[in-house]
């Protein structure tokens, strides 16, 4: 009986393992299989907690999130700041930041300072104010000493270090 059960796993191994298909499709091109990308998002800060939750998808446990606010448009190029940023009022004596944490699936974009009332920020301040989401991979890690680390302070050069095309951005609320 064990000779015949030795001779099915024999012949059986031979059968499968000399089984050859078609060659699939080639996949696409990838950095290593890492997936950098961005999303944008406007609202408004109000009360009483100034703050705006991003959900998100697609993010891996190791991922990282940066986060950049939108300091110029219209007739200019756009010019993206890395926040935390911190702002000066009433002649230097306050202070109000945009600043965010995140988990997996959550981004939170805040107002925090020395003014005790936010609601007397100026709208500009507060209201309409659009913000980028740049996932980046956990696997390249931020705090990694690199010589082709990014200036993570320069969103052109983030985009570019993980070659994100934020040409058509998607928007999420």
């Amino acid at each position: 009986m064990k000779k015949i059960l030795t001779l099915f796993a024999v012949v059986g191994l031979m059968v499968f393992s000399s089984c050859e298909g078609p060659e699939g499709p080639p996949g696409y091109d990838g950095q290593d299989g890492l997936i950098a990308y961005v999303t944008e998002t406007t609202f408004d800060f109000v009360g009483p907690n100034y703050e705006r939750n991003v959900s998100l998808t697609g993010m891996l446990s190791g991922d990282n999130i940066l986060v950049y606010e939108l300091v110029s448009a219209a007739n200019q190029a756009d010019s993206w700041a890395l926040l935390p940023q911190i702002y000066y009022f009433n002649d230097g004596l306050e202070t109000a930041q945009y600043n965010y944490t995140f988990s997996k699936n959550n981004v939170t974009i805040f107002i925090d300072g020395s003014i005790s009332d936010l609601s007397q920020l100026p709208n500009s301040f507060r209201l309409g104010k659009t913000f980028r989401i740049v996932i980046i991979p956990g696997d390249d890690g931020l705090n990694a000493k690199s010589a082709n680390k990014p200036d993570y302070s320069d969103y052109n050069a983030v985009i570019a270090k993980y070659n994100i095309d934020d040409s058509n951005v998607k928007k999420v609320n």
